[in-house]
């Protein structure tokens, strides 16, 4: 991966997630700068990671070859306002901002000629993110390169030929996170008040949907309904928790929960 100074506009979780997991492979902390208005935050990039830190996102942005917007998508226009006078033409800008499209970005950005999209999940946090990303027309295959090199850090990628998938991407594995984690929560719950405590509960759960996840990835010839008959008897246990799901639209309902997260990508790629 080539070493290039990266400026991260905003210091939440998933700029924590990306510098960390660069630092793990190696690149150079002197190579990063991150700004964010929030004291704390600075202190904490500053002493824990060793690197840049500042609030003047135009000099940053000025001396790097790499800016990293990780703002909310309600502020990024406020945040790109006063930069107007930066050349961004020989920059590679790459935004995490969720709905916001390259082509607002370019509209931000008017100098911009280089520009990806990515949409990330929170698993970067430890190592197994799993990153959609797309690239404006004008962006060269160097830059490409770099951004997914970038993302690879905190685990895998896929690239998107058309933009508007990347509503889906957002379904796919930007929200699914919260979809694993509601229905953890709904089995600890349920265990609960079968009368285990709540550590022994979640043991259960997480270890299971651990197990679970690699027999996916070590398969990946085995087709995911392969995997669910293995486990399902017929007349057995297993088959009995199935048949309620089926009887309440299990499917139906994760279609319908994925589609409505589609629709709120989109509507946000015109709110902002």
């Amino acid at each position: 991966m080539q070493q290039k100074l990266i400026t991260f506009i905003g210091g939440g979780n998933m700029a924590q997630a990306i510098v960390l997991g660069l630092l793990k492979q190696g690149y150079p902390a002197d190579k990063i700068i991150v700004n964010d208005p929030n004291e704390e935050k600075r202190a904490f990039f500053a002493q824990q990671y060793g690197v840049a830190v500042s609030t003047d996102n135009e000099q940053s942005i000025t001396q790097s070859q790499v800016v990293l917007f990780a703002v909310k998508p309600q502020v990024l226009a406020d945040v790109c306002k006063p930069l107007s006078a930066v050349d961004f033409s020989d920059k590679l800008i790459i935004s995490i901002a969720a709905g916001i499209s390259t082509a607002r970005l370019a509209e931000l950005l008017p100098t911009a000629k280089s520009i990806v999209r990515v949409m990330p999940n929170t698993p970067a946090l430890v190592g197994e993110g799993m990153a959609g990303l797309f690239a404006d027309k004008n962006t060269p295959e160097i830059d490409r390169t770099f951004a997914e090199d970038l993302l690879s850090a905190v685990g895998k990628t896929t690239w998107v030929t058309n933009e508007t998938q990347m509503h889906a991407v957002t379904a796919a594995s930007g929200s699914s996170p919260a979809y694993f984690f509601q229905f953890l929560e709904a089995m600890q719950q349920g265990l609960i008040e079968m009368g285990l405590d709540e550590n022994q509960s979640r043991e259960l759960v997480q270890q299971a949907m651990l197990g679970s996840a690699k027999l996916v990835i070590e398969n990946p010839q085995t087709a995911l309904s392969t995997l669910r008959e293995n486990v399902t008897s017929k007349g057995g246990t297993t088959a009995a928790a199935l048949n309620v799901f089926n009887q309440h639209q299990f499917n139906d309902i994760i279609k319908r929960a994925m589609q409505a997260c589609v629709a709120r990508s989109q509507e946000m790629e015109k709110l902002f």
